[in-house]
């Protein structure tokens, strides 16, 4: 498990935040409020199923004004139905006494436990780059899809899921395992950000690999 709240009795949250990242005048990066609330669920969502576990409940809190609420909630079902599942009911707060001078808000997702996560012999790979402020919108194509992720743990293809963050995956990694990564593919910078979760190691059934890597395509890499 990698940043999730465990409650006990399944219960699991997971929460991601976003800031100066928006449509307001002031923010660093420019971007629609529908693909902001998009990237932080997609993180949220990802970090649930890291735990085992699948959300039954959103709580979105909007620091952005009213008029960004349907818009991040448009995000935020993206996700789920790029996932093939159905958008849990979506509640939360709008601030609305003060006018932020640039974009914010959090997705926290409330999910129960449906699988289990344990040892096994499978092979971890990376799927995806690191991505992060304008180059997430730029390089779309290099984003690892949510849909893939939900279908290949569905169909028995990999067993766990551990996203990338702003760490970078050198950091990520030596969390995940201890150790420093032997190999990268050398367009990958270690250090660099992964942004909102855009690349994502993901681990193989034993014996599955060919089909992890049918599957996944392009941007998949063994981490050995």
């Amino acid at each position: 498990m990698r940043n999730a709240l465990e409650l006990g009795g399944g219960w699991v949250v997971t929460t991601d935040n976003s800031g100066g990242i928006g449509k307001k005048a002031a923010d660093a990066v420019h971007a629609p409020d529908e693909l902001v609330g998009y990237f932080s669920a997609r993180v949220t969502l990802l970090e649930q199923w890291a735990a085992g576990a699948e959300p039954t409940a959103v709580i979105l809190h909007n620091f952005s004004g009213n008029t960004s609420w349907d818009k991040y909630s448009s995000g935020i079902r993206r996700a789920f139905t790029e996932s093939s599942l159905t958008p849990p009911p979506i509640s939360g707060s709008t601030e609305t006494n003060m006018d932020m001078l640039q974009s914010a808000m959090s997705v926290t997702m409330i999910g129960r436990k449906s699988r289990n996560i344990g040892e096994s012999d499978g092979k971890w790979f990376l799927y995806g780059r690191p991505l992060v402020g304008e180059a997430v919108i730029r390089e779309t194509e290099k984003c690892a899809e949510l849909g893939k992720v939900k279908a290949a743990l569905n169909e028995g293809i990999i067993n766990s899921v551990w996203p990338a963050g702003s760490g970078g995956i050198g950091a990520e990694w030596e969390r995940l395992t201890g150790q420093v990564p032997a190999r990268l593919p050398s367009e990958v910078d270690p250090v660099a950000s992964a942004g909102p979760a855009t690349a994502v190691f993901v681990r193989t059934v034993p014996g599955k690999e060919p089909d992890a890597r049918a599957h996944f395509g392009e941007f998949f890499h063994e981490m050995g």
